[in-house]
């Protein structure tokens, strides 16, 4: 099990190719691609388990437990959350807090492709807030919900560090810039059949 391989986020811009210019901490995306089932039981104790042998010891590791169990199962399953309070000597609320408190967490699986749509300033200045409107409708799906197909997952980011090409968005690890409603359709109908 590996907990922080690092994959590359490219952007893609309309008549620009920039190719692939950083790497990220693996995200839920690299797990994410194929619709994930709800975990079974002995599968999240047996992933906790690991990763919390992992970060054993290590001083402020919830955040990194917390993202290295999202990266594996797709999501943070309550069982998980009291397996990683007892193993942090933290209680259950502790946890829970964490996880609530942060919007990229979830409770639930995700759709086989995740659509983060950049909420901050800059993309709002520059039509997002046309965009996410026009991607809720388009979609049929609001912020944090799942298509009813299981295939696609609606996000909000504040920030995806694309302000100069807002608005922005990412798709499978993949940074889109300058996203209006043709060029967001064009995204989504390239995910092809398996979208």
């Amino acid at each position: 099990m590996a907990f922080n391989s690092p994959h590359s986020v490219c952007i893609t811009l309309p008549g620009l190719d920039i190719g692939c210019v950083a790497n990220a901490m693996k995200s839920t995306r690299a797990r994410t691609k194929h619709e994930q089932p709800v975990a079974s039981t002995a599968r999240i104790q047996r992933v906790v388990a690991d990763i919390l042998m992992h970060w054993q010891g290590v001083p402020g590791a919830l955040l990194p437990i917390l993202h290295a169990v999202q990266g594996e199962l797709g999501y943070i399953p309550l069982e998980a959350v009291s397996k990683i309070a007892q193993g942090l000597n933290l209680s259950r609320a502790e946890v829970h807090g964490v996880v609530t408190f942060y919007h990229y967490f979830r409770t639930q699986p995700a759709g086989r492709h995740i659509v983060y749509l950049c909420r901050a300033e800059a993309c709002q200045a520059m039509g997002a807030r046309e965009l996410a409107a026009y991607a809720r409708r388009s979609l049929g799906v609001d912020f944090h919900e799942t298509s009813a197909d299981g295939r696609l997952t609606l996000e909000p980011v504040y920030c995806l560090g694309n302000c100069a090409c807002a608005p922005s968005l990412l798709v499978d690890g993949q940074l889109h810039g300058r996203v209006d409603a043709d060029a967001f359709d064009a995204v989504i109908e390239a995910l092809g059949a398996d979208a």
